[in-house]
């Protein structure tokens, strides 16, 4: 495995505790600015904005630079919205924080996606994307629960400090271990932008939205859900989120295995199970044991999407992978942020803490639709490429048998 994997994965870990961290803490910080809950929940939505406008944006900004100095002013970026948000005197600058940390977000998972790929060989690309990304599911294991009890302990301000920390430490990796790859020469805009005309690039983005809301409904509140309606302590929703980190690493790693061998098979059976599990939440939620199990399930069929719907865009993107590859960080944010607003409807118009699972089970199942689709569409055009494929041949052949004819008489 090459370093440099390594030192993308350090600044994904602290990426990935500043994104997920706020929903264990939702309640301290709703309390401290005196907001309710749901307005708290904007948070979680303004961030998820901040990385969807943020990816195309500042990669594009990021074409007159290397790839790594690119990453490396992304952290400096993350280390400043990091620090604003820890020393916030109000909700409203505390939300500012969140966005110019979210900025960083969406074009260091896209670079950072282009360079893992190229560092390996072309079969195992999948697999150092899903290798980078295991930062982001580790945060969820190590970052976010560790986050979430200094938070509930010594306050929540702290636990930014940290995390603009982990921001220093990433790029302080990202500059010794990552190669100074040449920045693309040639690569215009306008090359870059072609890639969206690709219906299939389209539909790999909308699959993602909504595969990935599906999951983010359920979770953004899963602190109020589990201490309201599953009879769970506050401090246990802590080791909740140890349990969905630990189901992102398993399904983020099998995910990055099997995208490599199997694609759709893989989004068929990762986004079908996932509507299922989410639709059972709402019954599970009452219940300890199976609630803990139910929030792994979502941990790990929710990230066993990420690298082959990451590897879809990059391969149907193809001369032009970077813009599309960092869009498609931002739609995975988009699914967060439209799930957090539409499970904050769901729970603000008194359906209750566990409605918005349902939620994201219809969202699941209609990214398994888009799914199905994008694979039939596909094979269509295979087909017709194939028939033409044959009426050239065909051709060919009448031709030369009609010479032999001639030749003959």
């Amino acid at each position: 495995m090459p370093l440099a994997l390594l030192a993308l994965a350090i600044g994904a870990f602290g990426i990935g505790t500043t994104e997920f961290v706020i929903m264990g803490l939702l309640p301290e910080v709703a309390g401290d600015f005196g907001v309710s809950i749901p307005t708290a929940g904007f948070l979680v939505t303004g961030y998820a904005l901040g990385v969807m406008f943020g990816a195309p944006l500042m990669t594009v900004l990021g074409t007159k630079v290397s790839r790594k100095r690119m990453l490396m002013l992304l952290m400096g970026l993350f280390i400043v919205g990091n620090l604003l948000s820890a020393v916030a005197p109000d909700f409203s600058v505390m939300l500012i924080g969140r966005v110019v940390a979210s900025l960083a977000h969406g074009a260091f998972f896209g670079i950072g996606a282009v360079v893992a790929a190229d560092l390996v060989a072309p079969d195992k690309k999948a697999g150092a994307i899903s290798m980078m990304f295991t930062g982001l599911t580790v945060a969820n294991v190590v970052g976010v629960p560790l986050g979430t009890l200094i938070g509930q302990s010594a306050g929540w301000r702290v636990t930014f400090t940290i995390v603009a920390a982990l921001g220093v430490l990433g790029l302080a990796g990202i500059a010794k271990l990552v190669p100074d790859m040449p920045k693309q020469e040639g690569v215009r805009l306008r090359h870059e932008l072609a890639a969206f005309k690709n219906v299939q690039v389209l539909l790999a983005m909308a699959m993602t939205v909504l595969g990935f809301g599906g999951v983010f409904a359920a979770i953004t509140y899963i602190a109020p859900m589990m201490t309201n309606v599953g009879g769970f302590a506050d401090g246990s929703v802590t080791w909740l989120l140890v349990l969905f980190g630990l189901g992102m690493v398993g399904g983020n790693l099998v995910g990055g295995k099997f995208a490599d061998r199997a694609l759709m098979p893989m989004l068929y059976v990762s986004l079908g199970a996932l509507a299922v599990v989410l639709a059972l939440f709402t019954l599970t939620a009452h219940n300890k044991i199976a609630a803990a199990v139910t929030i792994t399930l979502i941990g790990a069929l929710g990230f066993a999407t990420v690298p082959p719907l990451q590897k879809r865009v990059l391969d149907q993107a193809h001369g032009a992978p970077t813009l599309a590859s960092a869009v498609n960080i931002g739609a995975f944010n988009l699914g967060n942020a439209l799930s957090a607003w539409l499970g904050g409807l769901v729970i603000a118009a008194g359906l209750g803490y566990t409605a918005p699972n349902w939620v994201g089970a219809v969202l699941a199942a209609a990214a398994l639709v888009l799914a199905v689709l994008s694979a039939a569409l596909e094979r269509r055009t295979d087909a017709a490429d194939t028939g033409d494929g044959l009426v050239v041949t065909g051709a060919v052949a009448a031709e030369s048998t009609q010479q032999k004819a001639a030749v003959h008489h």
